[in-house]
């Protein structure tokens, strides 16, 4: 049965992996968005596209290094959430007791 405590957990859980999910892909981005725009200040070049590109190619770099992880996680917290007999497979149940 779903409870609050569970559907608290369920939250919980998705919530965990979205934030471990989007920070993999961000932080290195904003790095190099940082280090790009100390080299701008010092070299005073204000070209607003020169940040972008190295940006574009560390997201896209992170993103063909960590993908398969990324996706590995997603899929644990799919099977986590719809495999009945564990504790968030009451969503399950909830939803079949919803259908009746």
């Amino acid at each position: 049965m779903l409870t609050v405590d569970v559907a608290a957990d369920i939250v919980a859980s998705g919530i965990k992996v979205v934030i471990l999910l989007v920070s993999v892909l961000v932080v290195p981005s904003l790095l190099v968005g940082l280090l790009v725009s100390v080299f701008q200040a010092v070299t005073q070049i204000n070209e607003q596209t020169l940040s972008f590109l190295p940006r574009l190619i560390v997201t896209l770099v992170v993103l063909g290094v960590c993908g398969k992880w990324m996706i590995i996680q997603l899929h644990d917290l799919c099977i986590h959430l719809f495999t009945p007999g564990r504790p968030a497979g009451a969503l399950r149940c909830a939803q079949a007791t919803l259908r009746n």
